[in-house]
């Protein structure tokens, strides 16, 4: 009697257990491949830093050939070297930052590779977001940014990064478009500032000449219609007399 109880709990019990194993398995399915980054000097103001990066392979049927990272607020595109990459991989700058890729790698072969930042940015963390390419095209998003410690499902790589060292400044940025664009007022060495006030000279003398030839005829019609009637006038008092 205890015993044919006692079956059907451990049989429920069983299939609970497994239940649970399986809910764990698919709650942790997405985060079983990822991507990250270290630094070989993780503090802010950190000059001539090698960040290395790690994408976790998760295709069964083809191999990552290109990672496009945006770089955080602080890094420029011109401002990162390609240090060392799988065979045949190139780096070239984005907008907003880079993509790096090539022939793609053996299936389930992560892609490990690594790049010189000229400096880091006075930041606590740093987030590299990244889209990984395979060769069949298919695209993994790691560009989610977790706020207030909350996970996500999709992260993108994380530098945390430690205090500046004392003394250390910021590296004197490039001169930016706007501040090597010249100035409003017209220089005198460039062809162009000397060429649109002549033209607006020569356009100004042509409407200027053209309103004097329209006045010089209209003074010639009212001249014209003058004689005209004195001529008239004279005939026929000429011929009333």
């Amino acid at each position: 009697m205890n015993g044919s109880h006692t079956r059907p709990g451990l049989r429920r019990l069983g299939i609970t257990a497994v239940g649970a194993l399986v809910a764990v398995g698919v709650a942790a399915g997405p985060a079983a491949a990822h991507a990250e980054v270290t630094a070989s000097d993780p503090r802010a103001l950190a000059e001539n830093v090698t960040l290395s990066f790690t994408s976790e392979a998760e295709s069964e049927t083809a191999g990552i050939s290109e990672l496009r990272v945006v770089l955080p607020e602080g890094i420029a595109p011109d401002a990162v070297t390609l240090k060392d990459a799988p065979k045949e991989w190139k780096l070239t700058a984005t907008a907003d930052g880079y993509a790096i890729g090539g022939p793609a790698l053996a299936t389930g072969t992560d892609a490990e590779y690594s790049v010189t930042v000229r400096q880091l940015p006075d930041q606590k963390s740093l987030a590299f977001k990244t889209l990984e390419t395979y060769g069949d095209g298919k695209v993994s998003r790691w560009i989610e940014v977790p706020t207030s410690g909350e996970k996500v499902d999709n992260p993108a790589p994380l530098l945390e990064l430690k205090a500046a060292a004392p003394g250390a400044k910021p590296i004197a940025p490039s001169p930016s478009p706007s501040a090597a664009a010249p100035s409003a007022q017209p220089s005198t060495a460039d062809p162009s500032a000397s060429v649109a006030p002549a033209s607006a000279q020569a356009a100004s003398d042509k409407d200027a000449g053209s309103s004097t030839e329209a006045v010089a005829g209209v003074i010639a019609s009212v001249l014209l219609l003058a004689a005209a009637g004195a001529f008239w006038w004279v005939r026929r008092n000429g011929s009333q007399a």
